[in-house]
């Protein structure tokens, strides 16, 4: 029964703590009719409900007829102006008069929407002879909204204070509008190169590689001319015959001398394939007076 009755009392624990915690910023501005047309900008725009997801805030509230100005602009330039009053911290106004430094930088609901450009997404507020004034932390911007009370706190969940009149972001008006929710978006295409009007350079020419040359056949030798005797000079097989001089039948035949020249000459094995005219020429003197010798040796022997 102990343990039950302490489970018990844990989850009745848990569940009170999670409704203190629990806030409507709809529900609450209700209550002030003062703040109706700030209350209707924040649930057409959609700030209501990020407003009540939150665990940590504070919203800078404008009557009816300080946000007449925003009334009339377009809903999603009056949502980025609006989103700038929100601050994602708890700021009550005991807190706000105990700021150590002069200036303190907030972030706003604003920055974490994604869109916000340089220090558009934070707030500067900062103590003054005129008491607690906010602005915009871009660089050189004034500080126009004064803080006039305090309309409803929950310690260190929600606090809605009153301010004089809004707060403008230098830019804000300009900026792109975030994308639908679970839309990616679609990086732009960069533009095509235009074209150039130049001729591009000339490729240089490649080496040609040099076609190979036809594989010459080895050149064959010339033949022999017609005129010209040939490279051999065959001994005849029987003596020389007088081509004049009356030659015996059946005599003998005397004996060449011994210091006599021989009928045959020699002749070299081997010649050149192409003899010279000139060379062809002195062997044909040679063989003649070689047969012209052989024929006297043969009358003078008779």
């Amino acid at each position: 029964m102990d343990s039950k009755a302490s489970s018990l009392l844990f989850i009745a624990f848990l569940c009170l703590l999670s409704t203190s915690t629990a806030f409507n910023i709809t529900k609450i501005l209700a209550q002030y009719p003062e703040f109706a047309n700030f209350n209707d900008l924040l649930s057409q725009s959609g700030l209501a409900q990020e407003i009540n997801s939150r665990q940590t805030i504070t919203v800078l509230v404008l009557d009816n007829g300080s946000i007449d100005g925003l009334s009339g602009r377009p809903l999603d330039i009056a949502k980025r102006i609006l989103s700038a009053h929100v601050i994602l911290d708890y700021y009550d106004q005991i807190k706000l008069s105990k700021l150590q430094k002069a200036s303190t930088i907030v972030t706003t609901l604003y920055q974490a929407s994604g869109v916000a450009d340089n220090r558009q997404g934070f707030l500067n507020i900062s103590r003054t002879a005129e008491g607690i004034k906010f602005g915009s932390a871009m660089k050189g911007a004034p500080l126009v909204a004064s803080l006039v009370k305090s309309i409803y706190s929950q310690p260190y969940n929600i606090s809605v204070l009153q301010v004089s009149e809004p707060i403008e972001t230098p830019g804000i008006e300009n900026m792109a509008p975030p994308p639908p929710p679970g839309t990616a978006a679609v990086p732009k295409k960069a533009p095509a190169p235009a074209p150039s009007t130049k001729t591009p350079p000339a490729a240089p020419p490649t080496a040609k590689t040099p076609a190979k040359s036809p594989a010459k056949s080895p050149s064959k030798a010339p033949a022999p001319s017609k005129d010209g005797p040939s490279t051999q000079t065959e001994a005849p097989a029987e003596g020389p015959v007088a081509a004049d001089g009356p030659v015996a039948a059946d005599g003998p035949v005397a004996d060449v001398p011994a210091d006599s020249p021989e009928t045959d000459t020699e002749v070299p094995e081997e010649a050149p394939a192409v003899a010279p005219a000139k060379a062809a020429s002195s062997r044909m003197h040679v063989a003649g007076a070689t047969v012209v010798i052989g024929l006297f040796a043969c009358i003078m022997g008779f």
